[in-house]
């Protein structure tokens, strides 16, 4: 959604933004499915128990497929191999091991060069992310590549756990539902053409969750689906108030790491299992946790490496994820640097659950801090800022007061005062009142682990102490039915 028409958004009456997005969500189920997703996912569901030489077999198939499709008819990739050729290296292509890793400012800047010949973008499916290195990368997917997308999420995790596609999800999101200033619920929106109830991630301020909690159990949800901290959030609220008629059928954490403390409260505030799920809006790997607590990775989407010191690393060893598109054929991304560090599980020790898929012994990375506002307010994931194809090389988010801000940034060439504005204009609109100050930097410094980090917490802890006072008496409350 554009900014304009964001704006005109943010002013229609609650009951027209739910109309709005069910609007959306029946323009995204059409993208999502179709009269081939039961096919798919029955599909999916029969894979879950291959052998694993059915397993090497479909891989390599695949993998040779992707390869030679983005060396001959991806402008990118025929580039580079027909300048190898030029120089006299006669590698094979059909090695993965002789492809580069690839950077994720490559594909930021020049992302049409990775289409294969003959793919329209208009025709296809967009996708901005910024991911955990603060700058937006743009994606295309065809609709056979979304819909298969969406068939192996709804085998993985609805048909894992037990739920279906009519089943109500109350998810918790970056995308802004609700104006940021409004003090007063519904601090969310109703998308019946998904069954979803889209909960806003930046009005989870303590004075408002009893209001989330209550609408939780308003609309009946079956399951939920958020960021890690907001889930949490409500965990804690539902918790303390002794609520008891919050009983959902599983809670599904994304897009941040889940702690045992978290996965505790929330697996109690709602009586359900926790069940933590992995990936990126590139689509080159995903994982999603079993009942048996195993993180099965989703052969179908991507081949993973573990790279340590510009080797590949045996299973159980700790390195950079290196990550190989498989789903995606129309923009392959070989042996893509997605910035998180890991380690696959040992193939040696079949999962109690029955399921041959390989799985991670652990993902590292993806720990972006929480920022706080002044009416108490805890908020997470802020790479929507940047997720508009801004003229910024890398960007990153530092709190030092509840009232102060600051982006760290590295301009490109044709950086705007308009870009600047837009840049503070997007970040007051999830904070709220706070005075926003725009740093450009040649390089944005990392930790000493060489670690990037796109958000930064520095309020003392003295500050977030008086949160919770700041957020009532700062709240206009309507009596709670």
């Amino acid at each position: 959604m554009s900014d304009a028409a964001l704006w005109l958004y943010h002013r229609l009456p609650a009951p027209a933004r739910s109309a709005v997005a069910s609007l959306r969500g029946y323009y995204l189920r059409r993208w999502r499915y179709g009269p081939e997703t039961d096919r798919l996912i029955a599909e999916a569901l029969e894979r879950d128990h291959w052998t694993a030489a059915q397993w090497d077999r479909a891989r390599e198939e695949r993998l040779v497929y992707v390869l030679q499709r983005a060396a001959t008819r991806v402008p990118y990739y025929r580039a580079l191999w027909q300048a190898r050729r030029r120089r006299g290296d006669r590698s094979s292509w059909e090695d993965l091991a002789n492809w580069p890793l690839l950077e994720k400012e490559a594909v930021r800047a020049q992302p049409e060069a990775f289409l294969a010949d003959g793919c329209r973008p208009r025709r296809m499916w967009r996708v901005h992310t910024s991911g955990t290195t603060g700058t937006s990368v743009t994606i295309w997917r065809s609709r056979e590549t979304e819909r298969g997308l969406y068939a192996l999420a709804a085998a993985r995790r609805r048909h894992w756990y037990g739920l279906s596609r009519g089943d109500r999800c109350a998810l918790i999101g970056g995308q802004l539902v609700t104006p940021t200033g409004q003090r007063r619920p519904p601090f969310w929106v109703w998308n019946a053409a998904l069954n979803q109830l889209y909960m806003s991630s930046y009005h989870l301020a303590p004075a408002f969750l009893p209001y989330y909690l209550d609408a939780l159990a308003r609309y009946r949800v079956a399951y939920l689906e958020g960021y890690t901290s907001s889930l949490y959030a409500l965990a804690q609220e539902a918790l303390h108030l002794g609520r008891r008629d919050l009983q959902v059928a599983v809670a599904i954490p994304n897009a941040e790491p889940v702690e045992d403390y978290q996965r505790q409260a929330i697996a109690a505030a709602f009586g359900c299992s926790v069940r933590e799920t992995y990936g990126m809006a590139e689509s080159v790997a995903a994982a999603s946790e079993c009942p048996a607590g195993r993180l099965h990775l989703w052969p179908e989407v991507g081949h993973v490496e573990v790279v340590a010191d510009g080797e590949n690393v045996p299973a159980g060893a700790s390195g950079e994820l290196v990550c190989t598109g498989l789903l995606n054929a129309d923009m392959p991304l070989i042996r893509y640097r997605i910035g998180d560090r890991g380690a696959l599980a040992s193939s040696l020790t079949p999962c109690q659950c029955g399921r041959t898929l390989p799985s991670l012994a652990a993902v590292e990375g993806r720990v972006d801090d929480v920022l706080f506002t002044s009416d108490g307010r805890r908020i997470g994931r802020l790479d929507p800022v940047f997720k508009a194809d801004l003229p910024v090389r890398e960007a990153q988010i530092v709190q030092d007061t509840l009232r102060r801000v600051r982006i760290r940034y590295v301009p490109t060439a044709n950086f705007t005062p308009e870009a600047a504005r837009t840049l503070v204009e997007r970040l007051q609109a999830r904070m709220g009142n706070v005075a926003v100050v725009l740093e450009p930097v040649a390089e944005i410094p990392r930790t000493a682990a060489g670690k990037f980090r796109a958000v930064v917490c520095n309020v003392p802890p003295e500050e977030r102490a008086t949160l919770n006072t700041l957020a009532y008496a700062h709240a206009d409350l309507p009596p709670r039915t």
